[in-house]
C-alpha cells in the first residue's frame, strides 16, 4: 500500500531501541472487523520498526509496573480504567472505540454518519422512497448511522423510519429476545412497502430477514436490506446473500498508528477524532432488485431475480407475467426506464460481479453461472456496459486494502 505523505512512520531508524506499543483491542470477539484494525495497526508498526505486544489488561500491566515504563504507547478501545492508567503513566493513548465513555481522547473511528448517506444513495438508487434503520440503543455509531440516512431522505424528501434495540436482546443469555422479535414484528406491520433499510450490523441483518420471511415478505423485492462492517461469512450465506458496507477499518487502524506515532514524537493531538470515510458498499442480492410500484413488474422482476443465474430470456419473462410482450416492455419502461433484457443483463452482471470477487473461479465458470451463454459473450457485454473488461475489474476489486 502506497503510504500518505503526512501518515509516513516518523520513528528514526536509528534510535536506541524500537518503540514498544501495547495494542489492546478486544480481539477475541473474533469479528472481521477487530482483526481488520489490528491487521492495520500492525502494518503501520511494521513499517515504523516498532515492536508491539497485544495487552488485553493493559490497564493492570500499567499499574503494577515500577521504575521505568514498559511501553512508549498504547492502541486501545479505551475503557475508562485504560485511560485512567495512561494519564497516570504519562503515556500517549490512541483511541478507536467511538462508544468509550472516555472523553476527549485522541481517536480515530469509521464515518459512521458516511456509511447512512452511502446506504440511503443506494436504496434511491434503487427506487426505493421508504427507508428505515435498525440499530442499538444508546450507541453513538447506530446515531450517526441515522443521521447519515435522514440528512438524504430530507435532501429528497423520503420518509424515514427508525428502531433501536437494547443488546441484551442477544448478547449472552438474549433475556430480551422475545421482545426484540415483537417489537421488530410490530414494527414491519408499520411499514410501507416497498422499504429499504440499512441496519447497524449484518448479523442483525440475518435476524431481520427471518423475521421478514415469517410475515411473508420477499428480501430485495419488498424489502432491501443493506449491513454494515461486510462480515464475509455471514453476508456471503445463506441466500440471499447481503449486501453490506465495509466500514475500512484496516484504514482505523492504520491511521490510529499512525497518530500515535505523532504523539510519541511530541507532537499534539488533535482537537477532533479523526475520521475515517467508508472503503465501499458492496452489492449482492438483497438489493439486487429495483423497487416497482406496478404489481405486474413486481412479479417479473422476482421471477428474473429467481432465474437469472439460468437461460432464460424475454420469452420466459412474457410468459411468468401472464401478459403480452408489448405491454410488459411499456410497463417496464414507465417503471424502471429500461427493457426486460436491460433487467436480465443488469442481473446476470451483478452476479457475475459478485463471484469475480468473491472467488478464484475462472471466467468461464463466473459466465455460465450468471447465465451467459459463454465467457465470450460475457466478456463482450461487461466491457460494453461496465467500459473495461472483467479481468481488470476483478483484479481492481480484489486488491487486499493492506497489499502493497
Amino acid at each position: 500500500m502506497r503510504l500518505p505523505l503526512n501518515d509516513m512512520p516518523k520513528t528514526s531508524p536509528t534510535q536506541s531501541r524500537p518503540p514498544r506499543v501495547a495494542i489492546s483491542l478486544e480481539m477475541d470477539w473474533g469479528f472481521k472487523r477487530h482483526q481488520e484494525s489490528y491487521a492495520g495497526c500492525q502494518q503501520y508498526a511494521d513499517t515504523a520498526g516498532w515492536h508491539c505486544t497485544i495487552e488485553p489488561a493493559i490497564d493492570r500491566v500499567l499499574m503494577g509496573s515500577r521504575g521505568s515504563m514498559p511501553f512508549d504507547g498504547i492502541l486501545a478501545r479505551a475503557t475508562p480504567e485504560i485511560a485512567k492508567a495512561a494519564r497516570k503513566k504519562n503515556i500517549p493513548l490512541v483511541n478507536i472505540w467511538l462508544n468509550s465513555p472516555v472523553e476527549e481522547l485522541p481517536s480515530v473511528f469509521p464515518d459512521f454518519t458516511g456509511s447512512g448517506i452511502l446506504a440511503a444513495e443506494h436504496l434511491l438508487a434503487r427506487g426505493f422512497r421508504q427507508l428505515a434503520y435498525l440499530g442499538w440503543a444508546g450507541e453513538v455509531g447506530s446515531r450517526l448511522q441515522a443521521e447519515g440516512m435522514r440528512k438524504v431522505t430530507s435532501r429528497e424528501n423520503c420518509n424515514l423510519t427508525t428502531h433501536r434495540f437494547s443488546r441484551t436482546s442477544m448478547e449472552g443469555p438474549a433475556r430480551g429476545w422475545e421482545k426484540f422479535v415483537t417489537e421488530i414484528q410490530s414494527w414491519i406491520e408499520s411499514w410501507q412497502l416497498p422499504i429499504g433499510l440499512l441496519v447497524c450490523n449484518d448479523i442483525i441483518c440475518r435476524y431481520l430477514m427471518d423475521v421478514c420471511r415469517l410475515k411473508g415478505l420477499h428480501i430485495s423485492q419488498e424489502v432491501a436490506i443493506v449491513g454494515t462492517y461486510n462480515e464475509s461469512e455471514i453476508c456471503n450465506a445463506p441466500p440471499p446473500t447481503l449486501t453490506s458496507i465495509d466500514m475500512n477499518c484496516a484504514q482505523v487502524g492504520y491511521r490510529a498508528a499512525a497518530l500515535l506515532d505523532r504523539l510519541m514524537s511530541g507532537g499534539k493531538p488533535p482537537l477532533d477524532p479523526v475520521m475515517v470515510a467508508p472503503a465501499e458498499l458492496i452489492p449482492r442480492q438483497s438489493t439486487d432488485l429495483l423497487a416497482a410500484d406496478d404489481p405486474v413488474i413486481t412479479k417479473s422482476l422476482r421471477f428474473i431475480a429467481e432465474h437469472t443465474h439460468e437461460r432464460i430470456g424475454v420469452k420466459e419473462v412474457v410468459h411468468a407475467a401472464g401478459i403480452n410482450r408489448r405491454s410488459l416492455e411499456r410497463r417496464f419502461r414507465e417503471s424502471l426506464n429500461r427493457t426486460i433484457s436491460d433487467e436480465i443483463t443488469r442481473l446476470r452482471l451483478e452476479r457475475a460481479k459478485r463471484r469475480m470477487v468473491e472467488t478464484s473461479a475462472p471466467m468461464k465458470d463466473v459466465a455460465v453461472d450468471a447465465g451467459f451463454r459463454n465467457a465470450d459473450h460475457f466478456y463482450k457485454v461487461f466491457n460494453r456496459i461496465e467500459g473495461i473488461p472483467p479481468t481488470q475489474f476483478r483484479v481492481e476489486r480484489q486488491k487486499v486494502f493492506l497489499q502493497d
